[in-house]
C-alpha cells in the first residue's frame, strides 16, 4: 500500500476542522471493534491486486524521475534554441506532475500513469508535439509512442520501461517554472487557453480532493474499496454512463468530510448509507463555488440551462467548476442507487459481524438479472482499424441507452461496462469484432393483450451517429460494421464466452444448431437481429435527397452480411428450458418456468414477410445532409401480457 509523501500529510495537517459545505454529520472517534473490521478489510482487498508491492512502486517513482530529468533537458535545448540567455536557461525550470490514481495513491498493479507537463511560456505546445516526441523516440525504455495532438485533451502516449504513461501538456503564463508550484493556485489560469486549461484540471482537482479530506490514509483505503465494488458490480465507466474514477473519490470524499474521525470500515457503510439516501438530482460538492473572474465556463444550473437537465452532478472542487457525470442516464443512475442499497444492505450484515468483507466484492450475475438483452456487435477487417472503430462505438453506446430509454415501453436499459470478443462471420475471413451487451426491462402492459414495439428508430438513429462521426473524422474504412439484435437470456449461452457464461447441458439445447468456437449463427433462435452495414465508399454514390431503396444498389454482399442485413423471420420452435438458478426460491422457479413456456409471455418477433426490405445502406452518400431514412419494420417485437 503507497504510503503518503510529506506534502500529502502537511495538506491533510493544514485543512481546517469545518469540511466541506456543511457541518460534519457525526464526530465519533473510532473504537476498537472499527480498528478490527478495518483491518479485515484490508486483508480481503489483498487478493484483488489492489495494493502494488513496494518493489514495483520505487519502479515507478524511478521511471518519472528519468522522465523529469528527460523533461527538463529538453527545456534546455529547447531554451537554447529560442536564444535565451544562460542565466535564464539555467533557472527556466519545468516539471512533472501526476494526477488521477496515482496521484491519490490508490492505483493498482500495472495501472498506467496521468502526468502533465508543465512549462515556461517560451516553450509552445507544437515544440511539445514535434521535437520532444522526437526526443522520446530516441529513449530505449520508450516503446508504443504514440500523439494525439488533435484531442478534446491533447495527449502523447508512451510505455516507458513497461509502464504506460499518459502526458498532457500546460504552457503557464511564466518565465519560469518554480521546484514549489502549487497548482491550485487559480492565478496560474490567467492568459492560458482552453487546452491548457483542461490539461491543468486533472492535476487541480486532484489536488484540491487531497486538500479537502481530513484524512488522507482513510480516504485511500475506503476509495479503493470502492473503486474494487464498483468494479465487480460493473458500474465503474464514465464514457458508458456510470462513474470513473474521479467521480467515485469525489464521492468519497464527501462521505468523509461528513464522519470526518472515521476509520475505513465506517466510511465505507457510511459511504452507502449517505448515497443510497442521497436525493438527486441535488449535487454533490466538497466546496463552496468560487468565481475567479476569468469568464471560463463553470457548471451552474442558475445561468446554464442545460445544466438542469444533469441528472447526478458531481462537481470537481477546482476552478472552473464542471460535472464530473454529465454522461449519466435515467437507466445508469437508477442501476447505481440499487447498488448502493444492495450494498448498505451488505455493509449492515458485515458491521453485524453476519457476513464477510468477501460479500461486498461478489460480482452479480448480469445476465441471469433481465429477461431481454439488446446485444451490440462492432467488427472491422483489421486489428487497427478495430482498436479506432471499438473506441468510436463505445464512446457513442449511451446514446444508444438514452434512445431506448425514450421507448415508452421500455423501463430500463442496462450496459454492461465488458465488453466481449464478437463472433466471427466465417474462419476464412479475416475480421475483428467486440460485442457488448445492453439488458433491458420492458414495461407491463395492462390495456392491450398484443403490443408492436419498434426498436427500429432508437438502434438505427444510434448507427447513423456513429457512422456521421466515422466518416467526418476520416476514420471510416470499409466493412467497419455495427449490428445490434434483440436475444432472450436463454440465448447469450451462443454468444458469450463459457467463462462468462457456461454453456447449457447437451439436453437443454436439443433442436438447436451446432456451434463452434469461431463462428456463431447470429439467425439461431433470433427473435430479431439489424445489421446496419457500413455506408462504403466502393458503392455507387446518390443524391443526399434520394431516399434509401430497399435493395442495395451495389455488388451482392457476401450471404452472412445479406443475412444479417435484414431481420430473421426464421426462428427455433425448439425453446432451450430454463435452467434452475443457485439459491433461488421453488415458487419463484416454478414461476418462471410456467412463464417461460408461455410463447406469449415473451417478447416475440411480429414481421411481414410481404413488406420486408433491406437496411443495407451501401447506397447512402459519404455525407449525407439529411438523417439516414429509417427502413419500417427492421426491428419490431410484439409485447404481449
Amino acid at each position: 500500500m503507497a504510503l503518503p509523501t510529506a506534502n500529502q500529510v502537511s495538506l491533510g495537517r493544514e485543512t481546517p476542522k469545518h469540511y466541506g459545505i456543511t457541518s460534519p454529520i457525526s464526530l465519533v472517534q473510532a473504537k476498537e471493534a472499527d480498528l478490527v473490521l478495518t483491518h479485515r478489510l484490508t486483508e480481503a482487498l489483498k487478493p484483488y491486486g489492489v495494493f502494488e508491492e513496494e518493489l514495483e512502486l520505487q519502479r515507478r517513482i524511478h521511471v518519472l524521475g528519468k522522465l523529469n530529468t528527460l523533461v527538463k533537458e529538453w527545456i534546455r535545448d529547447v531554451s537554447e534554441t529560442k536564444n535565451l540567455p544562460a542565466s535564464v536557461i539555467e533557472s527556466v525550470g519545468g516539471k512533472i506532475f501526476t494526477f488521477g490514481s496515482y496521484r491519490l495513491g490508490v492505483h493498482t498493479k500495472g495501472a498506467d500513469i496521468d502526468a502533465l507537463f508543465v512549462a515556461p511560456r517560451h516553450v509552445e505546445r507544437t515544440d511539445f508535439f514535434s521535437s520532444f516526441l522526437d526526443k522520446l523516440k530516441e529513449q530505449e525504455e520508450v516503446k508504443d509512442l504514440r500523439a494525439v495532438e488533435e484531442a478534446f485533451v491533447p495527449v502523447i502516449k508512451l510505455s516507458f520501461d513497461s509502464i504506460e504513461i499518459d502526458i498532457l501538456f500546460a504552457r503557464l503564463a511564466l518565465q519560469t517554472i518554480p521546484k514549489n508550484l502549487d497548482l491550485r493556485d487559480d492565478g496560474l489560469l490567467k492568459n492560458l487557453d482552453i487546452r491548457c486549461i483542461r490539461s491543468l484540471n486533472g492535476c487541480r482537482v486532484t489536488d484540491e480532493i487531497l486538500h479537502l479530506v481530513p484524512n488522507i490514509e482513510n480516504f485511500r483505503l475506503t476509495l479503493r474499496t470502492i473503486k474494487l465494488w464498483a468494479k465487480r458490480h460493473n458500474i465503474y465507466s464514465n464514457i458508458l454512463g456510470f462513474l470513473g474514477g474521479v467521480s467515485w473519490a469525489m464521492l468519497v470524499a464527501r462521505t468523509c468530510q461528513l464522519y470526518p474521525n472515521a476509520v475505513a470500515s465506517t466510511l465505507v457503510h457510511k459511504f452507502f448509507l449517505v448515497f443510497s439516501k442521497w436525493e438527486w438530482p441535488n449535487p454533490v460538492l466538497l466546496k463552496q463555488p468560487e468565481d475567479c473572474n476569468l469568464n471560463l465556463p463553470v457548471w451552474d444550473p442558475r445561468v446554464t440551462p442545460s445544466d438542469r437537465y444533469h441528472l447526478m452532478p458531481i462537481i470537481t472542487p477546482a476552478y472552473p467548476q464542471q460535472n464530473s457525470t454529465y454522461n449519466v442516464s435515467v437507466s445508469t443512475r437508477a442501476v447505481m442507487v440499487d447498488e448502493f442499497k444492495q450494498g448498505l444492505s451488505i455493509t449492515d450484515e458485515i458491521l453485524q459481524n453476519k457476513a464477510e468483507w468477501s460479500k461486498l466484492f461478489e460480482a452479480p450475475n448480469f445476465f441471469q438479472k433481465y429477461k431481454h438483452y439488446i446485444v451490440l456487435l462492432a467488427s472491422a477487417p483489421t486489428e487497427k482499424q478495430h482498436l479506432e472503430w471499438v473506441g468510436l462505438v463505445e464512446s457513442k453506446i449511451r446514446i444508444l441507452v438514452g434512445n431506448l430509454e425514450k421507448n415508452e415501453f421500455i423501463t430500463l436499459a442496462h450496459v454492461n461496462p465488458q465488453s466481449f470478443p464478437g463472433p466471427r462471420e466465417s474462419r476464412e475471413k479475416e475480421e475483428v469484432s467486440t460485442m457488448w451487451v445492453i439488458g433491458v426491462i420492458f414495461k407491463k402492459m395492462e390495456t392491450s393483450e398484443n403490443l408492436n414495439v419498434d426498436l427500429t428508430i432508437d438502434i438505427q438513429s444510434f448507427t447513423d451517429t456513429v457512422y456521421r462521426q466515422a466518416i467526418s473524422s476520416k476514420m471510416f474504412e470499409a466493412d467497419m460494421k455495427i449490428q445490434a439484435m434483440h436475444v432472450k437470456k436463454r440465448q447469450l449461452h451462443q454468444l458469450l464466452p463459457s467463462l462468462v457464461m457456461p454453456k447449457r447441458r447437451k439436453h437443454s439445447t436439443e433442436g438447436l444448431r451446432q456451434m463452434n468456437d469461431s463462428s456463431l449463427d447470429l439467425s439461431l433462435d433470433s427473435d430479431n437481429s439489424m445489421s446496419v452495414p457500413s455506408p462504403t465508399a466502393l458503392s455507387a454514390a446518390v443524391p443526399t435527397s434520394t431516399p434509401v431503396k430497399s435493395g442495395p444498389l451495389g455488388p451482392p454482399p457476401s450471404p452472412i452480411a445479406a443475412a444479417a442485413s435484414q431481420p430473421e423471420i426464421q426462428a427455433s420452435t425448439m425453446s432451450p428450458p430454463a435452467v434452475k438458478r443457485p439459491g433461488s426460491p421453488m415458487q419463484e422457479e416454478r414461476k418462471r418456468l410456467k412463464s417461460d413456456s408461455e410463447p406469449n409471455n415473451n417478447l416475440i418477433i411480429s414481421l411481414s414477410p410481404q413488406r420486408m426490405v433491406s437496411t443495407d445502406l451501401s447506397d447512402v452518400p459519404l455525407l449525407p445532409a439529411n438523417p439516414i431514412p429509417v427502413v419500417k419494420n427492421s426491428i419490431k417485437l410484439r409485447l404481449s401480457r
